[in-house]
């Protein structure tokens, strides 16, 4: 039996430090665990305790691009092409060694569950998908891996691409995506929505689209969050549809804006903000008064509809930054967002633990409490509210009640 006690660890925000016993991958004991007790022992000094952190949406086969070819332009577009020239001579080590990499990175910052969006298509074939298959059971004792067959050329610009989903879905992909901003015609990007959800309906599988990712709405294939919404309920998958980006919400008029945020909350769909990505390609255009790019937070909230965030890409010409560090993203998508104070800031803090583990469906085997997943992350400090501000260090990253991560770090000021 497995068996790990953390003494003296705050969870979340509790008044007082407890114990806990980790036994068999699961959170046996949250309160007193005896001092006899059989199994490792990590006193944690008051330190705080959370569940691990949940990246719903990132990139791995993609990653670290940026050092082989940079973005152009910054655009979209440019992000595009060049990514698309790029995958023409992808090779299985090539893929292998750099989302290895991003993974590791991850785990070290306290990330046990990913959501990777592998791009199937003519160009790519299935290369991401089969890599992250190997990658999904090489590393599954320190991470989970959900993988989504994402579409990112378009499908029905790019001939084939229904064949290849649903092989990707034979192959073990987890996750239905789309990206139907990318086909040729409103007409185009609304027949890829359809399918999208058709082939989530067929197989039984979570849907998750790149959605509206632009600064405004004046092209229509950049505003359908209505029309995924009806689509989401009218095949019954409330709870099982996430939209990534988003960014044109924050384009349309208030009352416009307010059609759309209620479609989405009333047929289930959930938004993941994906801030770094946002804030870099966005307003690219824009001479003065640049827009920020990003999904109104504050109004998805108060609407009712799910929220996460993510890193979306690491360091390629979608992202040229970013370490896999979830309070990172956390903290930029506080400051861009008009997000401050206790209240804020623990909601910004949900979107990276509580409301990206309901987005990735793992949402019932998640928290610190008896009988959820031992997959947790000990941080140096002692300090709830402030961990979004200071993103501590990551102490110790526990995956099934195993430590499979260490941080530790000396600072010393010297006075005269």
């Amino acid at each position: 039996m497995n068996r790990l006690i953390l003494r003296r660890a705050r969870v979340e925000n509790a008044a007082d430090p407890c114990d806990l016993l980790l036994a068999d991958g699961l959170v046996h004991t949250v309160g007193t665990v005896p001092d006899d007790a059989s199994g490792e022992s990590v006193d944690c000094a008051g330190r705080i305790v959370l569940p691990a952190f949940v990246e719903p949406h990132l990139h791995l086969d993609k990653a670290l691009l940026d050092a082989v070819r940079p973005n152009p332009d910054g655009t979209l577009a440019g992000a595009i092409a060049v990514t698309g020239a790029l995958k023409r001579s992808f090779t299985r080590d090539g893929v292998r060694d750099r989302a290895r990499t991003v993974l590791e990175t991850a785990v070290r910052n306290g990330t046990t569950l990913i959501r990777a969006h592998p791009d199937v298509d003519p160009l790519a074939g299935l290369l991401g998908v089969e890599v992250l298959l190997e990658l999904r059971e090489e590393y599954r004792p320190l991470v989970d891996l959900q993988i989504v067959a994402f579409p990112q050329e378009g499908i029905f610009r790019s001939p084939g691409t229904d064949q290849l989903l649903t092989a990707a879905v034979a192959a073990g992909a987890d996750v239905i995506g789309g990206c139907p901003y990318n086909e040729d015609s409103l007409a185009d990007a609304r027949r890829h929505v359809e399918l999208v959800l058709d082939l989530a309906v067929e197989h039984g599988l979570p849907a998750d689209l790149h959605a509206d990712f632009a600064d405004d709405a004046s092209d229509p294939r950049y505003a359908l969050a209505e029309f995924i919404a009806e689509g989401t309920a009218r095949r019954g998958l409330s709870g099982r549809v996430a939209l990534g980006h988003a960014t044109s919400l924050a384009g349309r008029p208030p009352a416009d804006r307010a059609r759309a945020l209620a479609a989405l909350a009333d047929a289930g769909v959930a938004v993941v903000p994906l801030p770094a990505t946002d804030l870099h390609l966005g307003g690219r255009h824009d001479s003065t008064a640049v827009r920020r790019g990003v999904a109104p937070v504050r109004e998805l909230w108060d609407a009712g509809v799910l929220t996460a965030c993510s890193s979306n890409n690491i360091r390629n010409a979608f992202t040229p930054y970013g370490s896999a560090d979830a309070l990172d993203t956390a903290l930029l998508l506080a400051q861009t967002g008009h997000l401050s104070g206790p209240a804020d800031l623990a909601r910004v803090l949900r979107m990276v633990t509580y409301d990206a583990a309901r987005v990735t469906g793992t949402a019932d085997t998640y928290g610190v409490r008896p009988g959820a997943r031992a997959d947790l992350v000990v941080l140096d400090s002692t300090t709830y509210d402030d961990i979004v501000l200071d993103r501590p260090d990551r102490t110790h990253v526990i995956k099934a009640g195993r430590i499979v991560a260490r941080t530790t770090r000396t600072s010393e000021l010297l006075t005269p």
